[in-house]
């Protein structure tokens, strides 16, 4: 459901995997189509298993779906819009109230499903936001991607960068705000400086406008980005607009006119999007559990399972995830996360055999640590002693009864390679691919597929959901945290060196806030004047 305050339009005979009951026959598309409306609005098409396989956009989204269920297109289609067509089992939409909307909509929705047959939005690439740091001496305009903890005004997203880019300009001129980077300009940099010449600017670095004024001004600009006065501005300008026409000012016009069209894009209100996909809690776990446990040729139902999964949003920062799942529900307390510490680059197989090396081996320690006789019975295999230490109550941490890999035969590989490595190759292993959710079993060279209505198959794509969820959600944390240390970017006269010195020393923005300019000034490398700098740009707000 999305926090919209606009009802979702949801056909729960086809959810999301896991989440409804999964439809195994085509919808009846001529019945559908009747429900969708000629309005804007974002459509979600799902393949015969209920995952989401494309996300788009529409000014009118009846016109727009009905176009793929046309014979004639898809006989005109190249070959990847032929193969989305053929895989579409269901549909649905979402109405909004703009086309800016919809935009925002949609490259929310493919940021969180990363459908397979989109490609625009599924890198962390974020839309435009506008910047307003009214703590500075001379706030100005600043287009940015991240919004950052810094006590700044933020205004947006904004859905079309180049009308915004357009706009920012035009408010530049007509309010004469500044358009230097110089944190705290004055009379030296004006000399190099003829922005008043040329972009209009009111030149408070050298008094030719009062703090007040200017600040007035910046409050004028913050009030019109919340869409305060939007309608008053546009039709003076349109009024103008009409006059240099009627004057044959020509070239005016065209100009006028094409603000205008900036400022209708740039500030037409818009709402931001959430949406969140927990857990189902319809389910038969038990039932499941056992149903599973025959697909696999398991003693019994795995009561206990864990599943890794590899985050590669960017690859600044590679992270997995261990969710554990005991009888066949979320132990949320036993999750676990990791930063891929080995590997450069995205590589997934590397990266998943390092964080099952890391389990395992830190499982083994803990348990060897609490039994220094657990030798004793050497006849027995490293699963064997740890199975037998669950039942006498004395292992630390259980080892699982199935192992699960997000991927293939080449993720399943990397894993069981490390379990070999720890003696552990006695404990159950698969790997479940997405695409078409086949499940790999070591020595087996052909996937077993496990019908999409079976509870078996419904909840190992509920732990594998999870482990995904889990695995983002860690890559958002790592992201906020740079976002946190990007703050010091924007201090006068700090340098990488100076940054790296800092965070090693303090290891966080807020712990370097509540440093004193004497503790600041203690770190091997920064001299005192910038240690009082730096204490002052910290706490300029309060």
């Amino acid at each position: 459901m999305l926090d919209s305050g606009i009802p979702f339009v949801i056909f729960h005979d086809c959810g999301s995997v896991g989440a409804h009951t999964i439809a195994m026959e085509k919808a009846d598309f001529r019945i559908k189509l009747r429900e969708v409306p000629h309005q804007p609005g974002v459509y979600l098409m799902k393949d015969r298993i209920g995952s989401i396989i494309y996300v788009g956009k529409a000014k009118d989204l009846r016109k727009r779906m009905s176009s793929y269920f046309m014979a004639s297109r898809k006989m005109r289609a190249d070959i990847k819009t032929r193969a989305l067509i053929e895989a579409i089992w269901d549909f649905e939409f979402h109405v909004v109230r703009n086309e800016q909307e919809s935009l925002l909509l949609e490259g929310k929705l493919i940021k969180d499903y990363r459908p397979r047959y989109n490609v625009s939005f599924r890198d962390d690439k974020r839309f435009y936001l506008v910047k307003i740091n009214v703590h500075d001496p001379w706030p100005r305009l600043m287009m940015t991607r991240l919004k950052k903890d810094d006590q700044a005004r933020y205004f947006g997203p904004f859905a079309h960068s180049s009308a915004l880019r357009a706009s920012v300009e035009w408010l530049n001129r007509k309010f004469g705000l500044r358009t230097c980077r110089v944190h705290e300009p004055g009379e030296q940099e004006y000399k190099h400086c003829h922005a008043d010449v040329i972009r209009n600017c009111a030149a408070p670095c050298i008094g030719r406008i009062s703090a007040d004024d200017y600040r007035a001004r910046v409050d004028d600009v913050c009030r019109l980005l919340e869409g305060k006065g939007r309608r008053d501005v546009i039709d003076e300008l349109r009024e103008d607009m009409t006059r240099s026409a009627e004057a044959m000012q020509f070239e005016r016009a065209a100009m006028l006119r094409d603000v205008i069209q900036n400022l209708e894009l740039t500030l037409n209100p818009t709402r931001q999007f959430t949406r969140g996909r927990g857990l189902p809690t319809t389910v038969k776990p038990l039932e499941d559990l056992a149903e599973l446990g025959d697909w696999l040729d398991l003693p019994g139902p795995p009561r206990v399972m864990e599943c890794f999964d590899i985050s590669n949003v960017s690859s600044t920062h590679i992270v997995a995830s261990m969710v554990r799942f005991v009888d066949g529900l979320p132990d949320n307390q036993a999750y676990r996360r990791y930063r891929i510490r080995t590997v450069k680059g995205q590589d997934d197989f590397a990266s998943m055999a390092e964080v099952v090396r890391r389990r395992y081996s830190r499982i083994l320690l803990e348990n060897a640590v609490a039994n220094p006789d657990i030798a004793e019975h050497t006849q027995e295999n490293v699963v064997e002693v740890q199975r037998r230490l669950a039942l006498l109550g004395k292992a630390k941490v259980l080892l699982p009864d199935l192992v699960i890999v997000d991927g293939g035969k080449g993720q399943l590989s990397s894993a069981l390679a490390e379990l070999r490595q720890l003696q552990l190759h006695e404990l159950p292993v698969i790997g479940l691919a997405k695409q078409r959710e086949e499940v790999f079993r070591p020595g087996e060279s052909e996937p077993l597929v496990i019908p999409h209505d079976r509870g078996a198959l419904k909840l190992l794509q509920r732990i594998r959901d999870e482990a995904h969820r889990f695995a983002n959600s860690y890559n958002s944390l790592l992201l906020r945290r740079r976002m946190k240390e990007s703050l010091l970017d924007d201090c006068p006269g700090m340098t990488a060196a100076r940054k790296a010195l800092l965070m090693r020393h303090f290891g966080s923005v807020a712990e370097m806030r509540r440093a004193s300019v004497e503790q600041i000034a203690q770190v091997r490398g920064i001299p005192k004047g910038f240690a009082e700098s730096l204490h002052k740009w910290l706490h300029r707000a309060e």
